[in-house]
C-alpha cells in the first residue's frame, strides 16, 4: 500500500513515519525544500523522543521517503493526508489556505482514485471546501475521475506522539462513502490489533470532536487553575483538593494539575477556532469563552507573585527561567507561558537568564536578545535574586540545593508547576511560592 502526507512538522511527520512502520511505503511531501534537503540528509527538523530512530530505520528500508513534488508523489497513492498548518487567524479562525492549496494542487495531477484525508485540525465544512476545491481544477482539465474525501483528527501529545500514534486510544474517521472506509479501515488495521477502537462517523462529527476534545482537556486546565487561585486565599493545597475531586472516576486525575496555563500548538488555537465556529453560528460558548480568559491570566500568575514579594521593586532584579518550551519532551514555543513571563519581566526591567534542555535553539530564534541564555540550568541562576521554574522537566526535579544557595542572591523559588514539597522548601530555608499553595518563609 502506498500513501502521500503533505506537510512535515508535528502531526506529517510522525504519522507519516508511523504509517510507513507498519510496511506502507509512504512519501512526505512540504513545500519548504530545505526542510526536506535536511530530512534526506538525516536530519529531523522538530524534536519529539523516538521519531529520529524511527525515521532513520524506515528510510533506510526504503519505506520513508520525502519529496517536495506533491505531483510525484501521487503515483499510485491510495490515499493522501493534508497534514499542514492551519494557524490562527486575528479573529481566532483557522487559517485554510494552506489546505486549499493542497487540495487545488491535487485536482490539477490527480489521475486515478483516491481518498484525501484531512489530518490537520480545520473547523467544521472544511471537508467540503477541500472536495469544491479538489473537484474545481478536475472539471477544469475536462476529466472525470472519481475521489473521496475524510476527515481523520490527530489527537497526539507532543512529547508523547509516536508512542501515542502506534498504540491510540482511539481512532476517528469521518467519511460519506463505504468506499473511503473500506480504504481507511484497510490502512489502520495494524493499530487495532491490540483492540484499540476505530470510530467511524459523518465527516462534521469527526472535525467537531477533534475541537470538542481539546476544548475539553483546556477547560480542565483552567477549571483547576482557578480553584488553585481560590486555594490559596482560603487557605487550601490545590493538590489535596485535585487527589480528593481526581479520585472521582467522573472526573479523573488527568489534565488538573495546576501550573501557570495551557500552551502549544493545539489547545489555544483550537479553543479560539471553536469560540469562532460558535459564534459565526449566533451562538456564544460562554462556558470556553471563560476558560480562555483564565489561561490568558494564569500565564501571569507568577509574575504577579514575584512582583509582590518584592513590593514592586523589581527594576534591576535578575531572575532565573527554568524551562521555556510549552511542556517536557518538546521544543515547541508556541503560545509557551513562558513568553508572557518573559514579556512582563523585561517590561518591569527585570534581567532574564533562561535555560532549557530542548529548546534552546527554538528561544533564540522566538526570542532573539529579550534574554540571556545560560548553558546549563545552574549556570542560569548564578547571581539571580529569585529562581521562576516554568516547565517540569526531569532534570529539575531533584536540584542540587546546597549548590543553589552559594550561587544565588536569594533562596527564592517560585514554582509553576508544583513540582517541590513545601515542607521540604521550608526545612531547607528556602522561601517558595507554589500555585494554589500557601507559600513558606516568606
Amino acid at each position: 500500500m502506498k500513501i502521500s502526507v503533505v506537510g512535515t512538522g508535528y502531526v506529517g511527520l510522525v504519522s507519516g513515519t508511523c504509517f510507513s512502520e507498519t510496511g506502507i511505503n509512504v512519501t512526505c511531501v512540504d513545500v519548504d525544500a530545505t526542510k526536506i534537503d535536511q530530512l534526506n540528509q538525516g536530519e529531523v527538523p522538530i524534536y519529539e523522543p523516538g521519531l529520529e530512530t524511527l525515521i532513520e530505520k524506515n528510510v533506510e528500508k526504503k519505506r520513508l521517503h520525502f519529496t517536495t513534488s506533491l505531483k510525484d508523489s501521487l503515483t499510485e497513492s491510495e490515499t493522501l493526508f493534508i497534514a499542514v498548518g492551519t494557524p490562527p487567524d486575528e479573529d481566532g479562525s483557522a487559517d485554510l489556505k494552506h489546505v486549499l492549496d493542497v487540495a487545488r494542487e491535487v485536482g490539477k495531477h490527480l489521475d486515478h482514485y483516491m481518498v484525501v484525508v484531512t489530518k490537520s485540525t480545520v473547523p467544521i465544512g472544511t471537508a467540503k471546501k477541500v472536495k469544491a476545491a479538489i473537484q474545481e481544477e478536475i472539471d477544469k482539465r475536462g476529466a472525470d475521475i472519481e475521489f473521496d474525501v475524510a476527515s481523520n483528527p490527530e489527537f497526539l501529545k507532543e512529547g508523547d506522539a509516536v508512542e501515542d500514534f502506534l498504540r491510540p486510544d482511539r481512532i476517528v474517521i469521518g467519511t460519506e462513502s463505504d468506499r473511503a472506509e473500506e480504504v481507511l479501515r484497510r490502512l489502520y488495521k495494524p493499530f487495532l490489533l491490540n483492540q484499540h477502537p476505530i470510530l467511524f462517523m459523518d465527516i462534521p462529527s469527526a472535525e467537531l470532536t477533534k475541537y470538542a476534545a481539546n476544548s475539553m482537556l483546556a477547560t480542565k486546565i483552567s477549571f483547576i487553575n482557578d480553584i488553585a487561585n481560590l486555594c490559596e486565599m482560603v487557605g487550601a493545597d490545590v493538590n489535596q483538593v485535585r487527589m480528593g475531586i481526581g479520585s472521582d472516576s467522573r472526573i479523573g486525575y488527568k489534565f488538573i494539575y495546576a501550573g501557570t496555563g495551557y500552551g502549544g500548538s493545539c489547545f489555544p488555537k483550537d479553543v479560539k477556532a471553536l469560540i469562532k465556529t460558535s459564534d459565526e453560528h449566533n451562538y456564544s460558548l460562554e462556558v470556553l469563552k471563560a476558560v480562555e480568559r483564565v489561561n490568558e491570566k494564569q500565564k501571569g500568575i507568577l509574575f504577579e507573585k514575584l512582583h509582590s514579594h518584592f513590593n514592586g521593586k523589581l527594576e534591576g532584579k535578575k531572575v532565573a527561567l527554568w524551562g521555556l518550551a510549552f511542556k517536557p519532551n518538546t521544543d515547541d514555543m508556541r503560545e509557551a507561558p513562558a513568553i508572557t513571563i518573559i514579556e512582563k519581566l523585561s517590561n518591569a526591567g527585570v534581567q532574564v537568564v533562561g535555560y532549557d534542555p530542548v529548546a534552546m535553539k527554538e528561544a533564540k530564534r522566538k526570542l532573539g536578545d529579550a534574554i540571556e541564555y545560560a548553558d546549563d540550568q545552574y549556570e542560569a541562576l548564578d547571581g539571580a535574586d529569585a529562581l521562576i521554574l516554568v516547565t517540569e522537566w526531569s532534570e529539575f526535579r531533584v536540584p542540587e540545593w546546597k549548590r543553589m544557595e552559594k550561587i544565588m542572591k536569594n533562596k527564592l523559588v517560585f514554582d509553576g508547576r508544583n513540582i517541590y514539597e513545601p515542607k521540604d522548601m521550608e526545612e531547607w530555608g528556602w522561601t517558595y511560592y507554589g500555585i494554589g499553595r500557601l507559600p513558606v518563609n516568606v
